[in-house]
């Protein structure tokens, strides 16, 4: 069975971002197993906030089209979510919600959500790890009919989890991080 293709997403633009430097060290997992991984940044995904009035007047926005595609050349996709106010950050929820809306010719809208797998992974400098946005975009995600799988990863304490190789120190976070990898391809070569 051939390798799947994997994409990152961090959630988060912010210099510094935990999540970003957790999308990176995932996309490094991810090609020390093997696989074709892309990571990328919603920076060069710049959308408007979703208003339907907007999408009836103006259409789908073109970067919208390009990042439904993007997500739609790859067999799985990691989000690394930051945690706002117990929640989603609106970056990541805004680029849902327009994906959502593509609707290529051939095609049923939402159909770039029901033929991959879906991982989720989150840091925050607190003891719960993004946890409960997580949980947020897991129910966003199954809304979409997306298959997110049961493996995900919570760092907590982010501030203080990388060494000075920007490597996690923590063996249970390493632990955790390997396992969701193996399960994201394992689950996306059966859905190849």
């Amino acid at each position: 069975m051939s390798a799947p293709k994997i994409l990152v997403i961090p959630g988060s633009l912010r210099t510094g971002s935990h999540n970003a430097k957790l999308a990176a060290v995932a996309a490094y997992e991810f090609a020390r197993a093997g696989v074709d991984v892309t990571r990328i940044s919603l920076a060069d995904f710049p959308l408007p906030i979703y208003d339907g009035d907007l999408q009836a007047k103006s259409g789908v926005p073109k970067h919208a089209i390009n990042l439904k595609r993007m997500i739609g050349a790859h067999h799985g996709v990691l989000f690394v979510s930051p945690e706002y106010n117990a929640s989603v950050p609106p970056l990541l929820k805004n680029a849902i919600d327009w994906v959502s809306r593509v609707h290529e010719l051939h095609e049923a809208r939402g159909e770039v959500f029901r033929n991959r797998a879906f991982a989720l992974a989150g840091a925050s400098q607190s003891r719960l790890g993004a946890a409960r946005a997580l949980q947020a975009l897991r129910l966003i995600l199954t809304s979409c009919h997306a298959n997110v799988i049961a493996s995900q990863l919570t760092l907590a304490f982010a501030d203080q989890a990388y060494d000075d190789m920007d490597r996690l120190k923590n063996e249970g976070d390493i632990a955790s991080l390997k396992e969701l990898v193996r399960q994201l391809i394992d689950i996306s070569q059966h859905m190849m």
